[in-house]
């Protein structure tokens, strides 16, 4: 009898353990999907201010940072994904603006709704992204880049080409208005 109870004893630990474990491993599963749910929210929302399918009193994008301030005095702050860094590029021929933290609000670009050709390499040079794009309604490219990087960026349109360094570190641009294609 005695051995018949420890049998159990023992056996409703283990139960106990497994249901623990499968309990925490659901948990970290929960937790992995929330965070990716929490990147792919974090980027439609950059990308609905960016096209304007939302509006704000402003919204600008920081290397770290959406901060959002609303048509009523709300303003908010998201943060973005610790592995990717949003980087919005302006290819201009005749006119551009100095700028540096990208407003999804307020900047415009020259050269808008057009398509380009853009290849972006890595400092070792391998190909990070070289695809046909169109600017937005706003003249801008928006791009998310691996962190702690840098970069050769190059834009191509009817024959002009312009090329730059960017870097995706802490505390670097967010938008890139130097690009004149020639």
């Amino acid at each position: 009898m005695k051995r018949n109870t420890i049998l159990a004893v023992a056996g409703v630990v283990v139960v106990a353990a497994l249901g623990s474990y499968f309990l925490l491993t659901g948990q970290a599963d929960k937790q992995t999907e929330s965070n990716a749910l929490e990147v792919q929210n974090i980027k439609q929302l950059v990308q609905d201010y960016s096209v304007g399918k939302l509006s704000a009193r402003s919204a600008s994008i920081t290397s770290s940072q959406l901060i959002v301030d609303g048509d009523t005095a709300d303003a908010k702050t998201y943060e973005l994904p610790k592995d990717e860094f949003f980087v919005s590029i302006a290819p201009y021929v005749n006119q551009t603006h100095p700028c540096e933290i990208h407003s999804l609000t307020g900047c415009r670009g020259e050269m808008m709704e057009q398509e380009f050709q853009v290849n972006v390499t890595d400092a070792e040079g391998n190909t990070v992204l070289d695809q046909k794009m169109t600017s937005q309604a706003n003249g801008f490219i928006d791009l998310w880049l691996p962190r702690d990087q840098t970069y050769r960026v190059q834009v191509s349109r009817d024959g002009q080409t312009a090329e730059s360094k960017i870097s995706t570190f802490d505390g670097d641009q967010t938008c890139i208005t130097t690009l004149q294609l020639s």
